[in-house]
């Protein structure tokens, strides 16, 4: 359990996809904003989990038109917040009164719930990790249902404590974070980065 729990904190604690949506929310509407987003993902990776410990996620990877499909919506969806994370950035370059207006008005805890959900339930990469990575930690005979539910549930908790933990730090130094020239940047770095993540998994056989 306990070579199981480092490697998932290594696992999780790779910047990815789920880090640049976190911290884009946490700095447009703050805690509240970070950690919806952060709960959003932790249940879409409680359905890659509960699928691999059920099999489920086999026949994802062993179905190459699942697989494609998947990849598809994942990579449409991470583009399309890439460019409209790259569009806030203009608006932060233009001050504070601009950039946060928006945001008060259109995004909501649901909206933020969302994003982080469908950034991790439409990421093949994540049913594929979990096809080869629980295995490694449960015993080659007998029933192992059970074991690979227990240890989807400790890398959730864990995912869901660190993003947490990550989301109260970046609100903390927020108000240097929230500058308009500093989080203009930011959100173009985080814009370039979810495109980027959508192009790598695009090409991802």
């Amino acid at each position: 359990m306990l070579t199981f729990i480092i490697a998932a904190l290594i696992l999780i604690m790779i910047p990815g996809p789920d880090q640049a949506l976190i911290t884009r929310n946490a700095l447009v509407g703050g805690r509240t904003a970070g950690l919806y987003t952060t709960l959003g993902g932790m249940l879409g990776l409680s359905v890659h989990v509960s699928a691999a410990s059920l099999g489920v996620s086999s026949l994802l990877v062993a179905s190459a038109v699942a697989f494609t499909v998947l990849k598809a919506v994942g990579t449409l969806y991470l583009v399309w917040m890439g460019i409209a994370t790259l569009r806030a950035a203009r608006q932060s370059a233009k001050g504070a009164a601009d950039a946060t207006a928006p945001a008060a008005a259109g995004n909501t805890r649901l909206v933020y719930l969302r994003q982080g959900f469908l950034s991790n339930a439409l990421n093949p990469k994540v049913a594929l990790f979990f096809v080869t990575f629980l295995p490694q930690f449960l015993p080659t005979t007998g029933h192992t249902l059970g074991q690979a539910l227990a240890l989807s549930a400790v890398f959730v908790v864990l995912y869901l404590l660190w993003f947490s933990l990550y989301t109260v730090t970046v609100d903390r130094i927020g108000a240097f974070l929230r500058r308009p020239r500093v989080r203009s940047r930011i959100e173009r770095v985080t814009g370039v980065l979810l495109i980027g993540f959508g192009v790598r998994l695009a090409l991802m056989q």
